[in-house]
């Protein structure tokens, strides 16, 4: 459980100020001019032992991702860029940050960039993020008045520049190279790799993309040591972390935890429980529209965190966006519904995805009226299969993986819907 003086963000609610005098007063922007001029390696060294892992639903260690940059420039300007791009259903963790608590977002890119040897850092906010990139531009416009950024940023020595730029609503624009494609001017569409974007990122130049979240808990993380933010979570899994739990509980939030909480004592404690008791959980997505879902019975003991949802229950940490549902859910049409909504987030550049999204979702909607043959299951899960891993970006993997959770989790609800309906008589027309 996690004590109140370990909290990362203190404004997740809004509830104190979020302007530079509130951040400060609350313990951010301390000493980060002390934290620069330890040096890049001291930085990069103090994540790897923190054993941060990216929290925008890949899980890589973050420290291992900044030391891919080049150590000495070869001419070519380097960058940060951080994506904001917050459009997997169930996912809104990344938004409180930067409505309420930004400065822990803005302190966290220059000592970020400084690592990586960048003079300049994008970021790239989610299109529909209107009040939230008003609330992170004037969090930037304050950080520059103080001298915190720009030239000789909070006294360090370091010239650092912060660009705010927003999309225009596309889920695919949350993949990587694609969002560096959009932040170019380009039609947002996956890039082949190699070369990764370390390597030749945004205008060809050496980049690192990290998260919101994965940014804004680097200052907490270099003031206290890296041993703090380790000695959270279980080994491998280090830290704090956002959950935004949504559906059938009682309280729906978004809450900081350490991270390996049960399951129970997540809901228990923050949401009130599950709504009816649970006995009524029927399902639950753990991390975002994109992983399985697992069945209620096997989750109430399950671990929140990276490696106990992939192995135990073949699902995944993701985003840690908790999607809840009761018995009231009809799984098989909400699985049509995030089928439908992958179709329509293909930048079509693949075949596998730009056909298969399209089949996937159509087959779906048989099964959820019950107008498919018995065989079309295992025709359903053929086809994830050529689809999952077949792609230039993760999006196939995305739309193949909730109906794979269903298929392997809810077969006989699927088949006996086929078989009602056709023991159904036909009315008379």
């Amino acid at each position: 459980m996690l004590q109140d003086q370990d909290r990362i963000f203190t404004n997740i609610y809004g509830m104190h100020d979020r302007t530079l005098k509130g951040a400060q007063a609350r313990g951010h922007w301390d000493g980060t001019g002390d934290i620069v001029k330890k040096g890049r390696s001291w930085i990069v060294d103090e994540m790897k032992a923190s054993g941060l892992r990216g929290r925008g639903g890949a899980g890589f260690p973050t420290g291992l991702k900044w030391s891919f940059m080049p150590k000495e420039s070869d001419g070519r300007p380097a960058y940060l860029v951080v994506n904001a791009d917050e459009s997997e259903p169930g996912t809104c963790k990344d938004r409180e940050i930067m409505r309420h608590d930004p400065h822990t977002l803005i302190e966290g890119c220059l000592i970020a960039s400084f690592a990586m040897n960048a003079h300049a850092c994008y970021i790239y906010i989610r299109g529909e993020y209107i009040r939230e990139k008003e609330a992170l531009q004037a969090a930037i416009d304050e950080a520059y008045d103080a001298g915190l950024v720009g030239r000789n940023a909070s006294g360090s020595g370091w010239d650092f520049d912060i660009y705010l730029t927003h999309g225009a609503g596309a889920y695919i624009c949350g993949e990587e190279t694609a969002l560096l494609e959009s932040l170019e001017g380009k039609k947002g569409m996956p890039r082949m790799k190699p070369p990764f974007p370390a390597g030749a990122g945004l205008y060809g130049c050496p980049t690192t993309v990290n998260n919101v979240e994965s940014i804004a808990v680097v200052p907490t993380i270099l003031r206290r040591g890296g041993a703090w933010f380790a000695g959270m979570g279980r080994p491998n899994n280090a830290g704090t972390k956002l959950f935004a739990i949504s559906g059938h509980v009682n309280h729906p939030c978004v809450v900081e935890e350490e991270m390996s909480i049960s399951f129970e004592e997540l809901i228990e404690k923050h949401c009130g429980g599950i709504r009816g008791g649970w006995d009524n959980l029927q399902a639950v997505i753990p991390g975002g529209s994109s992983v399985p879902c697992v069945r209620g019975e096997h989750m109430k003991e399950a671990i929140m965190d990276f490696d106990y949802l992939r192995n135990e229950l073949g699902s995944g940490l993701g985003t840690a966006a908790v999607i809840v549902m009761d018995n009231s859910v009809d799984m098989i049409k909400g699985i049509w519904r995030l089928a439908k909504f992958y179709k329509h987030e293909s930048c079509g550049q693949c075949t596998p995805c730009r056909e298969g999204t399209g089949w996937m979702m159509r087959v779906m909607e048989r099964l959820v009226t019950g107008d498919a043959e018995p065989e079309e299951i295992d025709m359903l899960w053929d086809v994830t299969k050529q689809v999952e891993g077949h792609t230039i970006c993760a999006l196939g993997d995305a739309a193949a993986w909730p109906i794979q959770g269903l298929i392997k989790n809810f077969r006989p609800e699927i088949e006996e819907r086929i078989a009602h309906k056709r023991s159904t008589p036909v009315a008379a027309q």
